[in-house]
């Protein structure tokens, strides 16, 4: 087991050059902020940065001993070798928990884990770009807003918002629901997570029981004053106590990790510990008792939903847990993508992040107020850089995210390479995006569901986007696929690059985030979608229209 998890601050190289030095960097921030990193789990109860610790010991070998235009190749999670071919070529390729289509099964993957053969990245864990939770708050927060502008006069002020789950993905809601204005109340089983929320100043309250939780919800609805509350329990005993006894919330959702039934959520039949035990000495038995506690928890939010409520699955696959578990109106309720940020992502906007390699706040707030001078017409930037500099706390190496579209993500990271080449910023920034982009994940339950042409379920996309980053110089490229209870679900693709402030990573930041948020444009494109046929017209991006028969 490993306590020491720092990040590295300063310009003293340990590496060849600040390509490899950074992607190095950026390992070592994935554990600093993940969820157990003696295990190399970043979050989500599976997702890791490495294998294992002999795998991660030999990737910061290979990170400090390569050469320019040489490549390391990962294989989930297990460095393989390393290859020469030039100095335009990426650092890192890696492909993560990648299945063959007939075996891509919870199953499989459990059976080849345990064999030490494959390890699940994540989205964002095991290609090292997960900035804490912060990586997820926009677009929590933007959810929230859009339900705010569509359902209750464009705030959230006054409003009771219900959701659960506190890890690595779900530790946003609290402070992103706060942000928007809205009363939300957080339930996790584990009292560790709700303590490291109130700790890292996500969650303000904690309650020990559901009737101090609503009595807290009560009062800060009646003020319009905006509160996070975390409250110890089990989802699927607390959404239909709340049910039971009249309580609507204006918004419910859900973000435990019930896309993993062994190794992440947790049943009501069982405790903590007796379903940590169980993981190993009974999974099947396990798996089967949280299908049935998430058949209970959906359908409480069904519930909710039909007294009026409104409901959107975040992501985590509940929703097809549940109809596996026989709760056949699972899906009535909506994906978060389809319902509230479609126009978005037609677009290419969507989740951009930058990451400061010196371990300096002020070259975040630099940058912040580069932001703002290039975007003063963008509402959503401007909005939210305020938002965040007086509410989102740092975690690891300061970073910050922001939704930016095609040539907005490019024109941000030439500015920053000039001011890394002036020496403006106390050191280089890495730029990379959540997989969750436009033209980078294929997951029909998620991110392509009801896609207007009916590719849902294609996965052609990811692929030809990394491919294309692999061609446009990027500094890491990967490929994942789902891995637990996402095997067969999703494949999405990562990309990093490093602003060192050199004409080379200039021509690099160019050629791939110009060439990846196009690919977004096209994808949207190609399916039909108007906004996207009017972006690829508007601004000159070579889609090529062709005649459906």
């Amino acid at each position: 087991m490993r306590q020491d998890f720092r990040v590295t601050s300063g310009n003293d190289l340990r590496c060849k050059g600040w390509r490899q030095e950074g992607l190095l960097r950026l390992l070592e921030n994935v554990l600093a902020v993940g969820e157990d990193p003696d295990n190399l789990v970043v979050y989500a109860a599976l997702g890791r940065a490495a294998r294992d610790w002999p795998s991660h010991d030999a990737i910061v070998r290979a990170l400090k001993t390569m050469d320019e235009g040489e490549t390391l190749i990962v294989q989930s999670g297990k460095p393989i070798g390393i290859v020469r071919t030039h100095p335009g070529a990426p650092v890192v390729i890696m492909a993560n928990c990648n299945m063959v289509g007939q075996w891509a099964k919870a199953e499989t993957f459990y059976a080849l884990q345990d064999k030490g053969l494959i390890c699940w990245g994540g989205l964002t864990a095991g290609d090292w770009q997960y900035i804490g939770s912060q990586g997820v708050i926009q677009g929590t927060y933007e959810i929230f807003m859009r339900i705010a502008e569509r359902h209750f006069g464009g705030d959230l002020k006054g409003r009771f918002v219900l959701t659960a789950g506190l890890g690595g993905m779900g530790g946003a809601q609290p402070l992103a629901g706060r942000m928007a204005g809205a009363a939300i109340l957080v339930v996790d089983v584990d009292p560790e997570r709700i303590a490291k929320r109130l700790a890292v100043g996500y969650l303000e309250r904690r309650a020990e029981t559901l009737d101090e939780a609503l009595a807290m919800i009560r009062a800060a609805t009646a003020a319009g004053t905006p509160l996070s509350v975390g409250l110890p329990g089990n989802a699927a005993e607390i959404y239909p106590e709340i049910l039971a006894r009249g309580i609507v919330p204006d918004v419910v959702t859900d973000q435990t990790s019930a896309h993993d039934l062994v190794y992440g959520y947790v049943p009501a039949t069982r405790s903590l510990a007796e379903a940590r035990a169980l993981r190993k000495s009974d999974p099947k038995t396990l798996m089967a008792e949280s299908r049935a506690s998430i058949v209970r928890h959906v359908a409480a939010m069904l519930g909710f939903r039909d007294r009026g409520a409104v409901v959107f699955d975040n992501g985590n696959l509940i929703r097809t847990q549940a109809r596996e578990g026989g709760l056949a109106r699972a899906f009535d309720i909506p994906i978060f993508t389809e319902a509230f940020l479609r126009p978005l992502f037609a677009r290419a906007i969507g989740p951009f992040r930058w990451i400061a390699l010196s371990n300096e706040q002020s070259d975040i707030a630099r940058i912040d107020d580069l932001l703002l001078k290039l975007f003063p017409a963008n509402r959503i930037i401007t909005n939210w850089v305020a938002l965040a500099r007086r509410h989102v706390p740092f975690e690891g190496l300061p970073a910050r995210i922001a939704w930016l579209g095609h040539g907005e993500r490019t024109s941000l990271a030439l500015a920053v390479n000039r001011l890394v080449a002036s020496g403006e910023l106390a050191g280089p920034v890495a730029f990379t995006r959540d997989h969750l982009d436009a033209g980078a994940m294929a997951h029909p339950n998620i991110m392509t569901e009801n896609m207007k042409d009916g590719s849902d379920a294609i996965a052609d996309w990811p692929l030809l986007d990394a491919m294309m980053l692999c061609a446009s110089k990027a500094d890491l490229v990967a490929i994942h696929s789902g891995g637990g209870g996402y095997s067969g679900y999703m494949t999405s693709a990562g990309v990093t690059l490093i602003a060192d402030g050199t004409p080379e990573a200039a021509a690099r930041l160019d050629l791939s985030l110009t060439n990846d948020t196009a690919l977004g444009v096209m994808r949207y494109a190609d399916a039909g979608y108007e906004e996207a046929l009017d972006e690829a017209a508007g601004k000159g991006i070579g889609h090529i229209r062709v005649a459906r028969r």
